[in-house]
């Protein structure tokens, strides 16, 4: 039971390094994309990004059920301690530096369904985001467009 618990956390935590991963190899395209062609492009990802976004909380409670039942003190505890450690570091990234630029970016193409309902949650950046924009525009857990707003104007 224990082996199949640790297998299954394996493929969630994949799914969650996944979409970050995939974020960051798209950042060579989306660099040479105008600010219309970026508006238009960046909107396709938010249905499937926010299902498979799921895995990252998940992951986080299926990482600390292991810690539960990992004998404490043993190497395999403290490396399952520092997998959470840094999947919660991933996590809170995402909700203090790209839910807010998300949020910024989602302002004039609201999604639907289960999309609408989780950019409609506001987090801690999404005030100065929205009153200054974004410095560096970023998806998942990996920066995805950066580049002052007086690039899009030359």
């Amino acid at each position: 039971m224990f082996q199949a618990l640790e297998i299954l956390t394996v493929l969630i935590v994949a799914v969650a390094m996944a979409l970050a991963l995939a974020h960051a190899l798209e950042l060579p395209g989306k660099m040479r994309l105008s600010k219309e062609q970026y508006l238009a492009v960046q909107p396709i990802y938010y249905p499937g990004f926010t299902f498979g976004g799921v895995a990252a909380p998940l992951g986080l409670i299926m990482i600390l059920a292991l810690i539960v039942l990992t004998p404490p003190f043993s190497g395999t505890y403290w490396l399952t301690a520092g997998a959470f450690v840094a999947l919660l570091a991933m996590h809170a990234i995402y909700w203090i530096v790209t839910h807010p630029v998300n949020n910024f970016w989602l302002k004039e193409n609201q999604p639907e369904g289960a999309g609408k309902r989780f950019f409609g949650f506001r987090s801690h950046g999404d005030a100065e985001a929205r009153r200054t924009g974004p410095s560096c525009a970023t998806a998942g857990s990996a920066p995805t467009f950066c580049a002052p707003s007086s690039a899009w104007s030359a």
